[in-house]
């Protein structure tokens, strides 16, 4: 029988930043086209809306996870030049500090010292970053990947509700926009849940009911706007 040591934790950042384009692009261009259809503007007004929607979101994806990844890049570049400054000056207190950490998680205190000493001796900042602070290659973002996964996700997203705006017309527009949109979103959550090796039922139920309530709610404003003028 075969042994299947892989993990998915190496994925984990282009899942993020896919799935949360995706989600965006397919929610946000949904519920703001049927959010103004039900308004009662006119049909040929709507793909232009969801055309704006989609090209100032991808770009707003894309800046938003930039700056979020950089920062969180620059936090742990300014954490482990301090750590590299507590190392130089205090090495002794270091090599306990790394000590206490496999302590507490359950060698005894004198192995505990001896795996220290010597992963110190071997990388002492590297011990530190992944021991103490917590950062590993898998936890560390890039932030141009970031941005461009982003960005082309949510046009991704945000194509399949504006392409049904070509497609369907008349009463049938907006349920066709909600029907197409909660399927892609069940299809994004499944897809993203296999990847990542999640719960399918709970990606996909997760995303299904967000989706849902946003356009409800879009919807229900459109009403109001389109009552009250």
């Amino acid at each position: 029988m075969d042994y299947n040591h892989e993990h998915k934790a190496d994925r984990i950042g282009w899942i993020r930043a896919v799935v949360l384009g995706a989600n965006d692009g397919i929610v946000s261009t949904a519920s703001l086209i049927v959010g103004i259809a039900a308004s009662q503007v006119a049909t040929e007004h709507l793909f232009i809306v969801g055309l704006a929607a989609l090209v100032a979101g991808a770009m707003s994806m894309a800046a938003g996870e930039f700056v979020s990844v950089s920062s969180q890049t620059d936090i742990e570049h300014a954490e482990i030049s301090l750590e590299q400054k507590h190392i130089d000056r205090h090495w002794a207190a270091e090599e306990q500090e790394l000590a206490n950490i496999y302590i507490e998680r359950g060698l005894e205190g004198d192995l505990a010292m001896q795996v220290a000493k010597q992963l110190m001796a071997k990388d002492a900042i590297g011990s530190h970053v992944r021991d103490e602070l917590g950062i590993t290659e898998q936890s560390q973002g890039n932030p141009f990947q970031a941005a461009l996964f982003s960005a082309l996700s949510f046009t991704a997203g945000a194509l399949l509700p504006l392409l049904t705006v070509l497609v369907v017309n008349g009463p049938w527009l907006i349920p066709s926009i909600v029907l197409v949109s909660l399927l892609s979103l069940v299809l994004l959550g499944s897809v993203s849940a296999n990847i990542g090796g999640a719960s399918i039922l709970k990606g996909s139920i997760r995303v299904l009911i967000w989706g849902s309530l946003a356009m409800a709610v879009s919807i229900a404003v459109g009403n109001i706007f389109q009552v009250s003028g």
